[in-house]
């Protein structure tokens, strides 16, 4: 009788692991197993073959079955997840399994199949039923060697200094906009391929996954082989996803550009990462395991001991902060790549203004003249719909949504005019008549997207206009073909969000419009100024990229605010040294390091009462220590969402380590602690939003 192997397995569930089970046959760390878990069927993944179980032998149950359609997963992805999961205080299971495409941890995909049978055969098949098929001549852009322009001397410094790497070190890549960031990405790359490695480039959205392809493909498609450069993101069909995953897994993708999932693919000659505007918040999961790709990039690099490259003309102060330390090297572009001079900047008062829907004259009569002269307009504003609420002027009726504490905003689609929660999803017809008093005369308050982009079709009929907002691109592929019109010269005006804010290079772009900045002065998000800043000087560098005389004009209220002083200088060191000052003396990140413990119930006192016992847990667990501060619970700004009343408790140490002994101790005294069925809670370290 042949002895049984014991197999620590990981498993998708929100329980601590791994889990103990029997197999009679061979395998090995990273090999996929489908087992029994309660009375479900899981895709596991194999952590370790040990000697014994740690329960009794006979309460362990027996693999169902040993996936061997994919290679055992390599040891440094292994340490990746690993540590993403001690981190960010999750289980292991929930960290490597949703890491992969779906087929493969989904055990319907296998049940009824032969060995050896699975989603990865029947997509192999797939494949060779197409290689074998007639086809078209290859697509003239992966046959295209595009010739590389000549760096200039900033370029080509910063290129060598990265080529010169032969192990670890991160590089901050501070480029204004315009600056050819994207041109020395390339020509690293470039190097590491020729080294025969693998490279990983990341962004923080999906809609600038198509023209960096085309760049890296035009490029880099010879140097990098048949499946040279394979794209993941969460937009891919599920299959889509898989053949682009396994491209990367098995090394014959050379090249993978992805967003933050694309972070933990394994990939077994990885010799550079690249993170793309790196201060971009996207970076950061918002639910299930809230990590940080730009940070576990780092720690990637670092583990594997490879250069990793971080980009941006706005730098968030945490990195810049890193680079100042001298823990990145910074390498500096500081002029635009092509001869054209940044955009003017200008901030127009508008306190004694008469405004027409949001927008001065003097910037109307600017829209008019760009458009005399055939150049391109966009119109920023980061507030999508048509109104951010409806209004009775009679009693003071506001359109609130009944399930979260937070207006209805209307919208005007081709089914006509909703009210819409941004929150919740909740949808609503628009009512005839005030539902307090009775009165029909109801207004929409503020003003969206879709209201700027209407009164621009009627101020410039003659104008062809574009809105690029989340409700514009919610079709596959439309964000694509918009920005196509936008860069053939189809569209003369673009209303947009910050969808528009990052990485596109408009040629014919001589005016930026800025409506609504100073909502975000009054934030109680202490990273708000840093968040404008950056957005806004993104979105003004889209303009005068390939033409002179191009201008960014700011509508505010507030012209005095430093955010916009250093914004008129194109000053980032001196708004960072400002920021990092004000930082420095409030004890705030990165000065002090961070934590969230948010709970949600259907009750706001059942939910206060529970962060409450927790504080007084955490107390406890402190044993008299004060490195670790535990605040008062709060409600959230947002509290109630969907029927759910949410709040939160920060924690709060100026050293990471003391803060991470302190959490592990604290979550497993709350694991102890019984919770209402009805309550949830969960933890965030390094929360972005608070």
């Amino acid at each position: 009788m042949q002895a049984p192997i014991w197999l620590r397995v990981a498993l998708d569930v929100p329980l601590d692991g791994p889990f103990d089970y029997r197999s009679t046959t061979p395998v090995q760390a990273g090999q996929r197993v489908i087992v029994p878990f309660g009375r479900r069927q899981l895709v596991g993944m194999v952590l370790d073959v040990v000697d014994a179980p740690a329960v009794d032998p006979q309460l362990v149950r027996d693999v169902e079955r040993v996936l061997d359609d994919v290679e055992p997963l390599p040891a440094d992805w292994l340490r990746l997840t690993g540590f993403a999961a001690a981190y960010y205080h999750r289980p292991l299971g929930e960290v490597m399994l949703p890491a992969l495409p779906g087929p493969l941890r989904k055990p319907s995909a296998y049940q009824g199949k032969r060995a050896g049978a699975g989603p990865v055969a029947r997509l192999l098949a797939r494949r060779r039923r197409a290689d074998a098929a007639p086809t078209e001549a290859p697509d003239a852009r992966a046959e295209l060697a595009a010739t590389a322009p000549t760096l200039n001397p900033a370029q080509r410094e910063a290129v060598d200094a990265i080529q010169a790497e032969t192990g670890y070190a991160a590089f901050l890549l501070h480029g204004v906009t315009g600056s050819g960031k994207t041109e020395v990405y390339l020509h690293a790359a470039a190097h590491a391929l020729t080294r025969g490695r693998q490279v990983l480039l990341l962004v923080p959205e999906i809609n600038l996954t198509p023209q960096l392809q085309r760049a890296l493909v035009s490029r880099l498609q010879k140097m990098a082989g048949e499946d040279g450069v394979a794209v993941l993101h969460s937009g891919l069909a599920e299959s889509e996803r898989l053949a682009a995953w396994l491209a990367a897994v098995t090394g014959r993708a050379r090249v993978v550009l992805g967003t933050r999932l694309s972070l933990l693919t394994p990939l077994p000659q990885l010799g550079l990462i690249v993170v793309d505007e790196e201060h971009d918040p996207s970076y950061k999961q918002q639910e299930g395991l809230r990590y940080s790709a730009r940070d576990l990039a780092v720690w990637r690099a670092r583990d594997l001991d490879i250069p990793v490259v971080l980009g941006s003309a706005t730098p968030s102060l945490e990195t810049w902060h890193h680079a100042e330390r001298g823990q990145y090297r910074r390498l500096a572009l500081p002029a635009r790549a092509v001869a054209a001079t940044p955009p003017a900047m200008r901030l127009l008062d508008t306190r004694n203004v008469r405004l027409e829907q949001g927008m001065a004259p003097e910037l109307l009569a600017a829209i008019g003249k760009r458009l005399e002269q055939r150049e391109q307009v966009l119109v920023f504003l980061n507030r999508r719909g048509y109104a951010p609420v409806l209004h009775c002027g009679a009693c003071g009726w506001v359109s609130d949504c009944t399930r979260c504490s937070a207006h209805l905003v209307l919208h005007r689609a081709r089914a006509g005019t909703v009210l819409c929660c941004h929150h919740c999803g909740a949808r609503e017809r628009v009512p005839h008549a005030c539902p307090d008093c009775g009165n029909q005369d109801l207004q929409p308050m503020g003003r969206g997207t879709q209201r700027v982009e209407e009164h621009l079709a009627e101020r410039f009929p003659q104008a062809r206009i574009a809105r690029i907002d989340a409700d514009s691109t919610r079709l596959k592929g439309s964000a694509e073909q918009l920005f196509a019109r936008v860069h053939a010269g189809e569209i003369d005006i673009l209303v947009g969000t910050q969808m528009v804010a990052k990485g596109h290079d408009f040629r014919n772009l001589g005016l930026v419009g800025v409506l609504n900045a100073d909502a975000m002065l009054f934030s109680q998000d202490f990273r708000a100024p840093e968040r404008l800043f950056a957005q806004l000087m993104q979105v003004a560098g889209r303009a005068g990229r390939h033409l002179g005389g191009s201008q960014v004009i700011i509508q505010t209220g507030y012209p005095e605010q430093p955010v916009y002083q250093a914004l008129l200088r194109h000053d980032y060191q001196g708004f960072a040294a400002y920021g990092l000052a004000e930082r420095r003396s409030a004890g705030l990140p990165p000065f002090s390091f961070q934590a969230l413990l948010t709970a949600e119930s259907d009750e706001l006192a059942l939910t206060l009462g529970f962060l409450e016992e927790a504080r007084a847990l955490g107390e406890q667990c402190q044993d008299g220590q004060t490195t670790v501060m535990l605040y008062d619970p709060v409600p959230l700004r947002v509290v109630r969402v969907n029927r759910v009343e949410r709040a939160q408790l920060l924690v709060e140490s100026p050293h990471r380590p003391a803060l991470q002994a302190f959490l592990r101790a604290w979550l497993a005294a709350l694991a102890g602690v019984p919770s209402p069925r009805r309550l949830r809670w969960q933890l965030e370290v390094d929360p972005l939003e608070i």
